[in-house]
């Protein structure tokens, strides 16, 4: 479905990113990979996604927090991709503690990744979406772009701001081929929360299995993880003919947080 479409998915070099990435190249979709990591291991997973797939993986480790870098970034996916055709807003940054101690280069960190580099990569690719009249932005937001949670006031802040923003990118786009959408999960299984679990399972002694329930069960009634594989699913679904008149909206994904 995806043959001849270009995709930049940020923060893609492992957890809900990579496996949107692989999502959209497994339906023929260029790849434009960013996020940190080890240089030769990252080269090594470019060469695998292209190979698997048989699409073109280009890679540009752009740092969301600096707007020359984002640019370079778009600049490097028009330059070795042709063009820009999907973009997914993946990346983002948490950090943890109450307002009146909250660290105030934290929160502009917090702020810079997860709401204006989402801007400002679209602010960058949108002409050329219009221009063709074929486009998709996807924003991953958040259950926290609905409800929130104690001491995660930046996080908060800035998914609700997404989810804010993807409804007026999707009013300004409405009479075009265009569309944004936002993505909003709840609990995920990625590297960072294994460390979560296994930290939590050695702190209070606890199995694996039981740490992740004890994790689970204060939000995520499924007291079931939602797996990146699945979200990139949904990615490939919002960038379908199917999902051609969905503007504006963010899908949970977040095994019942919010039916409760």
């Amino acid at each position: 479905m995806l043959n001849g479409k270009a995709a930049v998915v940020t923060g893609s070099t492992s957890g809900i990113g990579l496996g949107i990435a692989k999502a959209l190249a497994a339906d023929g979709a260029d790849i434009l990979l960013n996020g940190l990591g080890d240089a030769q291991q990252i080269e090594a997973l470019r060469e695998e996604l292209a190979a698997e797939y048989g699409v073109k993986v280009a890679y540009c480790g752009a740092d969301m927090t600096k707007p020359a870098e984002i640019e370079r970034m778009i600049e490097t996916a028009n330059r070795e991709l042709g063009k820009v055709d999907i973009v997914v807003n993946n990346a983002g940054i948490q950090h943890v503690a109450p307002v009146h101690a909250f660290p105030i280069d934290r929160w502009d960190a917090v702020i810079a990744i997860n709401l204006t580099a989402p801007f400002l990569i679209t602010r960058a690719v949108l002409p050329g979406m219009l221009e063709r009249n074929w486009g998709r932005i996807i924003n991953i937001a958040s259950t926290h772009g609905w409800v929130a949670s104690v001491d995660k006031s930046a996080y908060v802040a800035s998914k609700h701001g997404i989810m804010g923003f993807t409804k007026a990118v999707a009013l300004e786009t409405a009479t075009t081929g265009v569309t944004c959408n936002a993505i909003c999960p709840g609990w995920v299984l990625t590297p960072l929360v294994q460390k979560q679990i296994d930290a939590l399972a050695e702190r209070e002694g606890l199995s694996e299995e039981d740490a992740t329930i004890e994790l689970l069960g204060e939000k995520q009634p499924s007291l079931q993880f939602t797996k990146p594989d699945q979200l990139g699913a949904l990615a490939v679904f919002l960038c379908s003919e199917g999902a051609a008149n969905m503007r504006g909206i963010g899908i949970p994904v977040d095994g019942g947080w919010l039916a409760q």
